[in-house]
């Protein structure tokens, strides 16, 4: 897989992107992750890729210019799955759509900034738009990072355990059932004696009504009945 992130603040993706299983991955060969500079597409004074609205509103906006020229050069190498623009009023990330999205072979990731972008871009550049969450941050970079980390996190051999990913929260809907480690008893507080009684059986049922149990309690909305 081979990622494409276009930021003005590239140096903002240098810490998440080059630790732990996104390095790791990296590292592996299983994913190619490559942040671009959109000021480096700017044929303008200073760099500059951003400008006034149209309509006298508050706020710079990224122009469209850097941002096609980035893109095109870009697609001339390879063709690429989607063209994502991260962007808080976007379809919410989830989990079934990293796992989709992890079966893609190359992808852009366009981090917003200022204002906003020219909506050129989002009617005729973009082809997804995602959200991390209802609320507004100073760019798209710790967005694209967030999405990049869901997705090469389910690539085959990212992760030691396979099994683990698998069965993460919201995977299949649910939230994730408690789990516990030695010591078996700590300050008086006691793991749940069917985690050590060795029968599977009774343990797969008892991690699916505390997965239930969590659900309802916690994020009631998750369940469709």
């Amino acid at each position: 897989m081979r990622i494409d992130i276009l930021s003005v603040m590239p140096e903002a993706l240098d810490s998440p992107l080059h630790c732990s299983i996104l390095q790791r991955a990296q590292d592996k060969g299983l994913v190619e992750i490559h942040v671009h500079n959109l000021r480096d597409w700017s044929l303008r004074k200073h760099r500059k890729v951003d400008d006034y609205p149209f309509g006298g509103e508050a706020g710079m906006v990224m122009q469209i210019e850097p941002v096609y020229r980035c893109i095109e050069a870009l697609k001339q190498e390879r063709d690429y799955d989607e063209v994502i623009f991260t962007s808080p009023d976007g379809e919410q990330l989830s989990q079934p759509m990293a796992n989709t999205l992890s079966l893609a072979q190359n992808l852009i990731i366009l981090c917003g900034h200022y204002k906003g972008v020219d909506y050129r871009i989002r009617e005729h550049l973009v082809t997804r738009e995602i959200s991390i969450g209802d609320y507004v941050l100073t760019g798209g970079e710790l967005p694209a990072a967030v999405i990049a980390d869901s997705i090469v996190r389910l690539l085959p051999g990212a992760i030691g355990d396979e099994q683990s990913a698998l069965s993460d929260s919201f995977q299949d809907g649910l939230l994730e059932a408690p789990v516990y480690t030695r010591p078996a008893e700590f300050n008086g507080w006691t793991v749940p004696e069917v985690l050590l009684s060795g029968n599977e059986a009774k343990i797969v049922d008892w991690k699916m009504q505390q997965a239930l149990e969590r659900t309802r309690r916690l994020r009631p909305g998750l369940l469709k009945c």
